[in-house]
């Protein structure tokens, strides 16, 4: 077969994505907190931006109820909407977006009472010194919890002398996690450490009489002993118990009371002290702090039985160009390097203010139509969620689906019935037992565990009866549909319930 070389001439669409573009798209998926990260890293870099501090910036909100109809063709709005082909803006600023979708130490063993309290004196009283204000450093040093390692390495030195010892101790205080157990496996300390398994088991049991009690545990097991022998409550009959944990997790009481020979009160006594006890004793210390939700929208009920929706302005960083600094620099620039450098820090910082403000109102919009769409469960609550996919957003609002995902990930909405991540709102239909309108799956779900807490010991609703209960009600749901919702609730089985439930009942009302 013979090869030759000829021009051919094809027409087609082909969607061009910029390096400005593409960052803009992923801007708008970032959460507040990512976002104020780059922002910062922005401002870092480019001599033009700064960051405004009169806090004038003008808030992007309106009531529903007097939204426009219709909004201009003119403006922008469109700016992650994939239904057209990306124009190629070589040489100039991308902003069209209409077209796209102190480490634990040993401690001196004076010090040791002061670093397990949490507080130093001498330490205050330099701070008290030296600070100026000293009530002020008095209150946030107290205020400073003290980590679970901290606790632990300034009891070492009180308890373990000999230095290999503490050693040792050392090293298995940094390996306890912060529910305060260790790994189970000493072998691979041992062989890490070059030193005897039974010197390293002579070091942890001096450890294990810390506090708090039923710290460096290897197991549940070990740590509830450790408590119940702190107490000199451990006995034959406890040991047993504690071997049999996991017939006591599965609530099978007949043959625990078989293995340990003993009758129902005197088992229910135990299990009350065991339930006493605490199964995480390092939680009790200083551990990391949990960052709080802040929303990214808050909805408010307005005067008229509307609804009011607007941006947390504390989560829109605001940017500002000073031009007037890019004017006198610009005078002085001679080279061609100069001047390229400058013009590019112009161009990438009015992309950015740009690409602000289309971000803030692009999520105003999905949020809007999100609230439109679930009034009813803003009015009555979770069980009238209405069924929702992104394609009914999208086409509302003229975005392309892949816009409102990256919108709706990582934003949270502040509603008079608490804080919700906004694709919580998209659920799928449940068909309706008769031909009326489809269920969320979400409201379903909520029925069924509604249906579960109104349990009593005597009246447990296997899978099958939640089904006849929901068919009832109107749901066309199967058994296995609802066994999936139940366990990814983290309910149990009818069967564990009903063991649950007498159990409690048996322990004079414990849960």
């Amino acid at each position: 077969m013979a090869l030759s070389a000829k021009l051919e001439l094809r027409q087609g669409q082909q969607l061009v994505m910029t390096p400005q573009l593409q960052q803009a798209i992923r801007l708008l998926q970032l959460s507040n907190l990512e976002l104020t990260e780059f922002v910062d890293t922005e401002l870092e870099r480019n001599p033009l931006l700064e960051r405004d501090e009169t806090g004038g910036a003008k808030s992007v909100e309106e009531p529903l109820n007097e939204r426009q109809e219709e909004r201009s063709s003119s403006t922008d709005e469109s700016w992650l909407d994939l239904r057209e082909p990306v124009r190629d803006h070589t040489g100039g600023l991308d902003v069209d977006f209409g077209n796209v979708f102190q480490e634990p130490g040993t401690g001196e063993p004076g010090s040791a009472a002061g670093a397990a309290s949490g507080l130093s004196w001498a330490n205050v009283s330099q701070r008290m010194h030296n600070g100026g204000d000293g009530e002020s450093d008095l209150e946030e040093f107290v205020a400073n919890q003290v980590s679970l390692r901290e606790h632990l390495a300034a009891q070492l030195p009180l308890t373990v002398t000999d230095p290999a010892e503490r050693l040792i101790g050392q090293y298995l205080v940094d390996l306890v996690d912060e529910a305060g157990y260790i790994p189970a496996n000493l072998d691979a300390i041992s062989e890490r450490l070059g030193a005897p398994l039974e010197f390293i088991e002579s070091v942890l049991t001096k450890l294990q009489s810390f506090d708090p009690p039923g710290i460096f545990a290897r197991s549940l097991a070990e740590c509830l002993a450790l408590q119940l022998k702190d107490q000199n409550r451990y006995d034959p009959l406890m040991a047993g118990l504690l071997a049999h944990l996991d017939l006591l997790a599965s609530r099978n009481i007949p043959a625990l009371k078989k293995a340990l020979g003993i009758d129902m009160d005197e088992l229910a006594d135990m299990i009350r002290e065991i339930k006493r006890l605490n199964p995480k004793p390092g939680l009790k210390f200083g551990s990391v702090q949990v960052q709080p939700i802040v929303p990214d929208v808050i909805v408010r009920a307005a005067s008229d039985g509307g609804w009011h929706v607007e941006l947390n302005s504390d989560t829109l960083p605001r940017v500002l160009i000073n031009r007037t600094y890019y004017a006198r620099v610009a005078r002085t620039a001679t080279s061609e390097k100069d001047k390229t450098y400058l013009f590019d820090c112009l161009q990438t910082a009015n992309w950015l203010v740009k690409s602000l403000d289309q971000r803030a109102r692009t999520i105003l919009k999905v949020a809007e139509q999100i609230v439109r769409q679930q009034d009813a469960f803003f009015m009555y609550g979770v069980q009238h969620l209405r069924p929702l996919n992104l394609k009914v957003i999208a086409d509302a609002i003229s975005m392309h689906e892949s816009t409102v995902s990256r919108v709706t990930s990582n934003k949270y909405i502040s509603t008079p019935r608490g804080i919700f991540e906004l694709k919580y709102f998209f659920t799928s239909a449940i068909a309706s037992a008769a031909d009326g309108e489809a269920h969320s799956s979400e409201a379903v779900r909520h029925r069924i565990k509604q249906l579960i807490d109104a349990e009593s010991a005597e009246d447990v609703l296997s899978d099958d009866q939640l089904v006849d209960r929901l068919k009832g009600e109107g749901i066309d749901i199967a058994r296995r549909t609802v066994a999936k919702y139940r366990e990814a609730m983290r309910i149990p089985s009818s069967v564990q319930r009903r063991r649950d439930k007498r159990l409690v009942e048996r322990l004079g009302g414990m849960a």
